[in-house]
């Protein structure tokens, strides 16, 4: 049996990434007026990355195939 860390890898390393380069949004090119709300907050740009990380790299996993005897 695989454990969860094996089962989604891709998901992980896309919410690292994603907090990673939201925060990196932020820092560089954030809105300094404060009325941006995702870019005028680290908090808000770091997790507005890593969802996006995530919904990313999770495109890419794999499902199982059905079986045969279940689409009769």
């Amino acid at each position: 049996m695989k454990s969860f860390i094996t089962k989604n890898i891709l998901g992980i390393i896309g919410i690292i990434l994603g907090a990673i380069a939201g925060y990196l949004y932020y820092h560089f090119i954030g809105c300094s007026s404060g009325t941006c709300s995702i870019s005028s907050n680290p908090t808000n740009s770091t997790l507005y990355g890593a969802l996006m990380g995530y919904l990313m790299l999770s495109m890419f996993e794999r499902t199982p195939k059905k079986a045969k005897e279940e689409t009769k």
